[in-house]
Order: structure tokens, then sequence, then C-alpha cells
């Protein structure tokens, strides 16, 4: 029994310095958190339109074929595939960045094709790659 003893505690200690040994790594950790608040900046202002005001099930279907064919065309960037798109009373407001100005062409013909003629607001930023 004397020997099981030993390897029992010996395996017992090990875990414990393994256990004080993670948690040193982790509060060396100290990543700081992300800040996108410079990023979000426009969204601060209370008079624009955000997707949260989508309440009409007409107005989300809408957004919803919107994106669905901008996903679809797989010529456009992340950045094309991620722009906000709201819809309210049948009027489409695009928002955020695109990396050229043939792809804001090319969202906001793909937005007008299924909202109508008159019916998009763009507000798209060209933001080419660095």
């Amino acid at each position: 029994m004397q020997p099981r003893f030993r390897v029992g505690c010996f395996s017992a200690l090990a875990l414990t310095v393994l256990m004080n040994f993670s948690s040193v790594i982790v509060a060396q950790d100290s990543t700081p958190a992300a800040d996108n608040t410079k990023i979000n900046q426009r969204d601060k202002n209370a008079s624009e339109p955000t997707a949260d005001q989508q309440k009409d099930a007409a107005d989300r279907a809408t957004s919803r074929k919107i994106r669905q064919s901008l996903i679809q065309d797989k010529t456009l960037s992340t950045y094309a595939h991620n722009v906000k798109i709201i819809t309210r009373n049948g009027m489409v407001t695009l928002k955020g960045p695109v990396r050229s100005e043939d792809e804001r062409k090319a969202v906001e013909m793909k937005a007008t094709e299924i909202a109508g003629e008159n019916n998009v607001t763009s507000n798209l930023d060209v933001k080419p790659k660095n």
C-alpha cells in the first residue's frame, strides 16, 4: 500500500501544481477589450434609422431579400456582405463600409432591384484596403 499512497500523493501534488500554473497563465493574459466606439459613432445619432426599428414583416422580408442577394454575390467583399440594411415603411437605408466605388454601386443596384427605384438611401462609405 505504501507505493500507491506515494503515487496518489504525487498525482494530487502534480494536479495542484498544474492548476496553479494554469491560473498564473490565465492571470497574465491581459488583452484589452475591443473598443469599437469609433466605428459605431454614426449609430449613436438618434435620428439615424437602426435595424431594431424594422417592426413590419414586409420590411424585414425586404431586408432579408437584399441580404441574400448580397451574400450570393461572391465577387463582393466581406465588407459588402455585411453592410447594414434597414427597411422602414418600404424605404431602405444602406450603411457601412465597402471596398470600392464599383462595390458601392453593386450593393446599391441590388437593393434597388428588390426595393424599387427611389426607395434606397445609400450611406455607404468606400474604405479601400490599406
